[in-house]
């Protein structure tokens, strides 16, 4: 029996809303794009441009006067606005996906998911990078031994942007939850903290560096995790020679993967899952090596297959959680552990010192 499409409203209409969520949702079997909200009338012409069939709304307000002709809300607005757009929903009886960072601080995620609980309502975090190509790779890596135990896992997310962008990412006002330690940081904590568990301790270095940068642009964490993996987190704007994605080092081999996971870019061109069978997948020689006693760069170990990356398996999860009973893909405390993190690392680099959790 073919069920009826769960209606979504996503609010925000951005670079989240615009390439990541809404492309992403219409692509879902059981889900259907609905309604967006957005104040701009540009970003309003765009997606009834890309969703003809969409309902454009201008506030939020708009959106949750007609909850009961929704079935789910994604919030992929500002930062600032998660928290009371995610508890506005939750109150009003719907589900919700929002961005990372759901909150500012671990505690507001953890008030969030008291009230998803309380209310027995869906409350998932969308971390894309959990089905990124290299950390699939990675994972099947990790579950068959090849690497042994495995000692460092260092992580980069690098960009070369030397001229500031500006926009409330970029902001150094803390109401706007800005910067790269909780952009950019916000994937590589939760990558780490899914493969190796547990934080224990942080140390952070957050540096300022392009003239007019008003947040970090810069910032190293390393994390010592419960189960004694170590895991040094690169986040950065300023980086005029990109290192590699994944360095993994390990008792028995090592695995290094450069570049970026290509959906991300395919959406920016206005590619979409289940248009292409190769969505996903990269040319073989982006493929990482795994190997013991040489580098890479010269050689050394094997070419190792990486997997296809896999977002739309995010919503997909998210549809089943909501009609079937299956797991929630990201849980609302999973993101509170990551944040916890995060506050530990911004209040080490603050003070120079390390911060036990």
């Amino acid at each position: 029996m073919t069920r009826t499409p769960l209606r979504v409203g996503l609010v925000g209409y951005g670079l989240a809303g615009s390439v990541f969520h809404a492309p992403l949702i219409a692509a879902t079997e059981g889900l259907a794009l609905g309604t967006v909200v957005t104040s701009n009338p540009e970003r309003q012409k765009q997606a009834l441009a890309e969703f003809p069939d969409v309902r454009v709304a201008a506030t939020p307000d708009e959106l949750f006067a007609r909850a009961d002709e929704l079935d789910l809300v994604v919030v992929a607005s500002p930062n600032k606005t998660h928290v009371p757009l995610a508890t506005t929903a939750l109150k009003a009886g719907l589900p919700v996906v929002v961005d990372k960072p759901i909150a500012g601080t671990a505690a507001e995620a953890r008030e969030l998911a008291a009230l998803a609980e309380d209310r027995g309502l869906l409350l998932s975090v969308f971390q894309n990078r959990r089905w990124d190509n290299d950390f699939l790779t990675l994972q099947g890596l990790l579950a068959e031994g090849e690497l042994g135990d495995v000692w460092r896992f260092e992580s980069r997310f690098e960009r070369w942007r030397p001229q500031p962008k500006g926009g409330w990412r970029e902001s150094g006002d803390p109401e706007e939850i800005g910067g790269l330690l909780y952009d950019l940081g916000s994937h590589v904590v939760d990558q780490a903290l899914v493969l190796f568990g547990p934080a224990a301790q942080v140390y952070a270095e957050s540096d300022i560096r392009r003239p007019g940068a008003r947040a970090d642009d810069d910032t190293f964490i390393a994390v010592t995790h419960t189960s004694g993996v170590r895991s040094h987190l690169y986040v950065s704007a300023t980086t005029a020679q990109l290192g590699p994605r994944f360095r993994v080092l390990g008792s028995r081999a090592g695995y290094v993967k450069y570049g970026l996971d290509p959906q991300e870019a395919a959406l920016r061109e206005g590619r979409r899952p289940g248009t292409a069978a190769d969505w996903g997948t990269e040319a073989e020689e982006l493929w990482g090596r795994v190997g013991a006693g040489e580098s890479p760069v010269t050689g050394g170990g094997r070419p190792e297959p990486t997997l296809p990356g896999d977002y739309p398996a995010y919503y997909a999860a998210v549809t089943r959680a909501l009609t079937d009973g299956g797991a929630n893909p990201v849980t609302a405390l999973e993101a509170a552990a990551a944040l916890d993190v995060l506050e530990a690392a911004r209040r080490s680099a603050r003070d120079g010192v390390a911060v036990t959790l």
